[in-house]
């Protein structure tokens, strides 16, 4: 079996919402299931059970600042930790001079395609902002 390479995609979105408006749609499994995914669950061992067309991804959170940043690692179909695990940062930013709120996605995973990422991307931010109204 042949190692998949990663790509890792990072850019910032402008979001008008606080931080603690946003958070919650960045981290609890109600509010990401809002805009980022189908549905999402979370068991007993505080695996998030990521829901899209009908297949599960289960991921764990590993960095966590309230109000400021979470990261989910993704496990193997098996639920075990892969060597070299995709995941998703979302990092809450703010610009001093502007005072302009930013959300900062870091996507490192087994698409290629970048076009297709800031495509998606694009797509589910847009999502965000009508969610919370910014």
């Amino acid at each position: 079996m042949t190692k998949a390479t990663k790509t890792k995609f990072v850019k910032e979105y402008p979001i008008n919402a606080s931080a603690k408006l946003v958070y919650p749609y960045l981290s609890s499994p109600s509010g990401l299931a809002q805009w980022f995914c189908d549905d999402v669950a979370v068991n007993e061992d505080k695996l998030y059970n990521f829901v899209w067309d009908g297949r599960s991804h289960y991921a764990e959170i590993t960095g966590l600042r309230t109000n400021r940043s979470v990261r989910f690692i993704f496990r193997e179909d098996d639920k075990s930790h892969s060597e070299d695990p995709s995941y998703i940062d979302f990092t809450i930013e703010s610009s001093e001079l502007t005072q302009e709120q930013f959300v900062k996605v870091v996507d490192y995973s087994d698409e290629e395609d970048h076009e297709e990422l800031d495509e998606l991307w694009e797509h589910l931010m847009q999502k965000l902002r009508e969610t919370v109204g910014g």
